[in-house]
């Protein structure tokens, strides 16, 4: 009698090793595999069992370890022959993490599949630096963009949110820093204020703030880089002072 193969997306959050789910860490205890992302922290792996096969499949310096077709045939394989398979992906792998593909690609085999929502990076690396995404009287709603499509080009609704006054948060954008500040500019919104925050609710996070006009040389003074998030709208001079969450709560 096979193995009945069962699949579980699971969102890891935005780097904190405190920001996953209870849920979250269950599929990791009981998972037979686990294949991670480079974006995760690797902390949350010792949630697995001794006896879990451990497999990265994430992707450092533009290099892949696998493709894409690649881990999909992965998760099938594995779930075939070994049980249950958690997919570990930073964030909320349903906001461009390629979660709905993988659970798409393992139905066609038959295999059953879950999903753990994760706390996005979208919101969560600016609410730890005080940027509230909505305020009332400043920002009524928010557009998250990726900044680089699967072609390598910049989104083009990049260009629609920023004729709005919405609250724009742009992941995977860094590469077209100089694309979309030119898109912002030809809106008039040169004075329009921006964050930038590096490695987002870790202890390696850095951080620049600008405004349209001036980000690209604070990018270039402070050296920052990928994996970066961009925050652009009058929320990011609302931004409150917090005292650190991650030494509060520290053990």
């Amino acid at each position: 009698m096979g193995v009945k193969g069962r699949l579980t997306v699971v969102g890891a959050g935005p780097g904190d090793v405190d920001l996953i789910t209870l849920k979250a860490i269950k599929a990791i205890e009981s998972a037979n595999v686990i294949l991670y992302d480079a974006l995760i922290n690797e902390e949350l792996l010792k949630y697995a069992s001794s006896e879990a096969e451990l497999i990265f499949v994430g992707k450092r310096k533009g290099c892949y370890v696998f493709q894409q077709e690649q881990i999909n045939e992965l998760i099938v394989s594995r779930a075939k022959s070994h049980g249950h398979v958690v997919r570990l992906k930073g964030g909320d792998p349903f906001i461009f993490g390629r979660g709905a593909e993988e659970i798409d690609y393992a139905r066609t085999f038959g295999i059953e599949t879950f999903v753990v929502p994760g706390i996005s990076s979208a919101t969560a690396v600016p609410a730890y630096q005080g940027i509230p995404l909505t305020k009332r009287n400043v920002s009524e709603s928010f557009w998250v963009i990726t900044g680089t499509t699967k072609n390598h080009q910049l989104s083009s609704d990049v260009a629609l949110a920023a004729k709005s006054t919405a609250t724009v948060v742009i992941l995977m954008g860094m590469s077209k820093l100089d694309d979309i500040v030119r898109v912002f500019s030809e809106e008039n919104k040169q004075d329009t204020p921006v964050a930038i925050i590096q490695e987002g609710t870790t202890e390696n996070e850095k951080m620049g703030f600008g405004t349209i006009d001036t980000i690209c040389k604070v990018v270039e003074e402070k050296e920052l880089a990928n994996p970066a998030i961009i925050v652009i709208g009058d929320v990011v001079k609302e931004r409150v002072r917090l005292s650190s969450i991650r030494k509060e709560f520290a053990q």
